[in-house]
């Protein structure tokens, strides 16, 4: 048996880009400009939110937490692939890698959790809207979004230990622009085999599960609103949850299209660009849709910067 040159990394390099360097300056103005955005967009929602009395309610607070999820997901990844865009030498040390992989997977499988928990908020709403002040008390959100941060935590855990104790050999080079799972396994000296199984079963337990529980709380809501006799009740009640489920789309969609789709040659390429809507598209977009389709949201924020102005003069 051939011995295997195992050892333990100081530093990854991430390629990321540098097979198109001539792409680099343009992605690094455009990934700034991205996460400016993300930033801005999301502390307005959870200013907005928690200001304003009335936006005091289960949608919002849900809201809050899902901007602040986006919020640390984009900076868990875009500082340093902001930084490698702009080096020469693009490198990430062994314990950024660790903490990046933690808090990517964590955050991903939290949002996982965390939508379906907000498309149950509205089925209440719409469905018992006598009952939703009963139901959706303030204990029950905090158990709900406490549920959906401690499962995704305790699962990025699990898949980070499983990964990050399987051998390592060199050259440790990560054709990639951030330390995921998939990456970190090329890197092993061992067969990945069951590994790969069960990010598999992972990736199906908090995709296609979450998701389809959104497709039958969206069914119910569906129903319910059909049966509303005034135009203008149906329309109130689709807008309360349109936003949600153009966030619930763009989400899911990049998700599962990158963990379930079998592999081919282009994976890796794919692998990237799903990775980058979904670290770095989604979480800027997502408070874009809650604002610019939320009448409620932008009324608050004009109130908002009415009280500033008003402080300032």
């Amino acid at each position: 048996m051939t011995p295997v040159n195992e050892s333990i990394p100081v530093e990854f390099i991430l390629l990321g880009f540098s097979d198109q360097p001539w792409l680099e300056f343009l992605l690094f103005v455009v990934f700034f400009i991205s996460y400016m955005v993300t930033i801005f967009g999301n502390l307005t929602i959870i200013l907005v939110s928690r200001l304003d009395s009335r936006l005091q309610t289960p949608m919002y607070f849900f809201l809050t937490n899902l901007s602040l999820l986006d919020l640390c997901y984009t900076t868990s990844t875009v500082p340093q692939l902001l930084v490698n865009l702009h080096s020469t030498r693009k490198v990430i040390s062994y314990g950024g890698c660790v903490a990046q992989l933690f808090i990517f997977l964590a955050l991903g499988a939290t949002e996982c959790v965390l939508l379906p928990v907000m498309s149950f908020d509205r089925f209440v709403a719409i469905c018992r809207p006598l009952h939703y002040s009963v139901i959706m008390r303030q204990r029950l959100c905090l158990q709900l979004a406490a549920a959906s941060w401690i499962t995704g935590f305790s699962n990025a855990m699990w898949l980070s230990i499983l990964t990050l104790q399987l051998p390592l050999c060199g050259p440790f080079v990560l054709d990639h622009f951030l330390c995921e799972v998939p990456a970190l396994l090329k890197l092993s000296c061992v067969d990945t085999t069951a590994n790969e199984a069960e990010l598999f079963f992972v990736s199906m337990l908090f995709h296609l599960v979450p998701f389809t529980l959104i497709v039958i709380s969206y069914a119910f809501i569906a129903r319910a609103v059909l049966r509303i006799q005034s135009a203008e009740g149906r329309q109130k009640a689709f807008g309360t949850c349109g936003s949600h489920l153009l966030v619930v789309s763009l989400f899911y969609g990049t998700a599962i299209s990158m963990y379930l789709q079998p592999p081919s040659p282009s994976s890796k390429d794919r692998g990237k660009m799903v990775s980058l809507f979904y670290g770095i598209v989604a979480p800027m977009l997502n408070p874009l849709i809650y604002t610019l389709r939320n009448k409620e949201v932008k009324e608050a924020f004009k109130r908002l910067m009415a009280r500033v102005f008003l402080i300032k003069k």
